[in-house]
């Protein structure tokens, strides 16, 4: 159990490091794909692209090196969630942009691609979540 908890935090934190360093390479980028879903302000939207990039980079390296790993997992996990949810709220009202996701990297990528990757990673957060509580209930009875 603890090999799959190393590798899918591994690979989760992979991916919110490599996200985050290509939308910290070109935030306004990142901004106008932002815009692109009229979910917040622009003004908002400009902040939302300077800072979250960085707490992708933090918590995907968390993840990687195990360390905040509850605090890392509940911010990836409310990410990903984030990111469903507009990417759905996109579809629904016939809005089709880039994600934005992986800056310039997912711009050819439709929006149900996005939804079936954040999908992949949700799930792989369930099992983290999962791990985690078996791997805490395993050593409560142990001692």
């Amino acid at each position: 159990m603890r090999l799959v908890r190393l590798v899918l935090a591994v690979l989760v934190g992979a991916i919110f490091v490599y996200a985050g360093v290509l939308k910290v390479c070109d935030p306004m980028r990142f901004a106008s794909d932002i815009s692109n879903y009229a979910l917040i302000p622009w003004s908002l939207g400009v902040r939302v692209a300077f800072y979250l990039p960085w707490l992708e980079l933090i918590v995907g390296l968390a993840l990687i090196f195990q360390r905040f790993f509850a605090g890392a997992l509940l911010l990836t996990t409310a990410s990903v969630a984030v990111f469903i949810g507009a990417t759905i709220w996109a579809r629904a009202h016939g809005i089709d942009v880039a994600c934005g996701c992986f800056g310039s990297a997912s711009s050819n990528l439709t929006l149900t691609w996005h939804l079936v990757l954040n999908g992949c990673i949700l799930a792989a957060l369930i099992v983290l979540w999962w791990i985690r509580n078996e791997m805490g209930r395993t050593s409560q009875t142990s001692t």
